[in-house]
């Protein structure tokens, strides 16, 4: 089986397009790049000239964040909020990561290939969530924060590393095994019914691919309030 994935993921983009000493970089790596680059630019053009009056690309991010902000502070509580940018940056991040397996040649035009249609990429937004749930919580409690990892009762702490270790897991291989198969079941649409298939497909592509970024970013929100309002619980 991880023979028959990496055989498809080379195929998919996965190949090495070339290396910065020893790191290989491939169609995943310059697609977050691109995708970066563009968060970047729509950030600085939306706040270059801020205006009391919003217009343009101010008024249309600023319409989006609003949208954001509702729907996260509904789950987050008052201590948490504070660390809404970091929720917003990976949606943003993995709503145009799914989107870009959208466009025309991807996943077979070299540098262009959807990051999260590769576990690489999943694993490493899952780890960032790991590493941002514990730090958060011990920024937020103190040492005291892992005290939760012995309640009820101490006996059950294996259970708990165990927990804490299956939710990067799970993050990760639900947002891949999602993006990844959505690609390969609308590429063998496309295969079938060219003439047909193209414009439902691409609809659904366009509502899957927002409900996988809401997924995510909803688990990983709970996850942070957790530690961070109830230390860990």
């Amino acid at each position: 089986m991880i023979t028959a994935y990496a055989a498809e993921s080379a195929s998919h983009g996965g190949g090495a397009l070339f290396t910065i000493g020893p790191i290989e970089v491939s169609s995943y790596v310059t697609t977050s790049w691109a995708i970066m680059a563009v968060i970047i630019l729509c950030a600085f053009l939306a706040t270059r000239n801020m205006k009391k009056v919003p217009t343009g690309m101010q008024n249309a991010m600023e319409i989006l964040i609003s949208m954001l902000r509702n729907f996260y502070n509904d789950i987050l509580s008052p201590e948490t909020r504070k660390y809404f940018p970091l929720f917003c940056t990976m949606f943003l991040f993995i709503l145009f990561s799914n989107y870009s397996g959208m466009l025309p040649q991807a996943g077979h035009l070299p540098g262009l290939a959807a990051p999260t249609s590769t576990l690489s990429t999943t694993l490493g937004l899952a780890l960032i969530i790991f590493f941002a749930t514990h730090g958060l919580g011990v920024k937020e409690k103190g040492l005291g924060y892992f005290k939760h990892f012995f309640q009820p009762v101490a006996f059950i702490f294996p259970l708990m590393i165990l927990e804490e270790i299956i939710r990067p897991a799970s993050l990760a291989l639900r947002l891949f095994g999602n993006i990844y198969g959505e690609e390969s079941l609308a590429s063998n649409i496309f295969n079938i019914m060219p003439l047909i298939a193209p414009i439902a497909v691409n609809v659904l592509s366009l509502l899957f691919g927002l409900i996988q970024a809401i997924v995510f970013t909803m688990l990983a929100a709970i996850y942070i309030d957790g530690a961070v309002s109830h230390g860990g619980h």
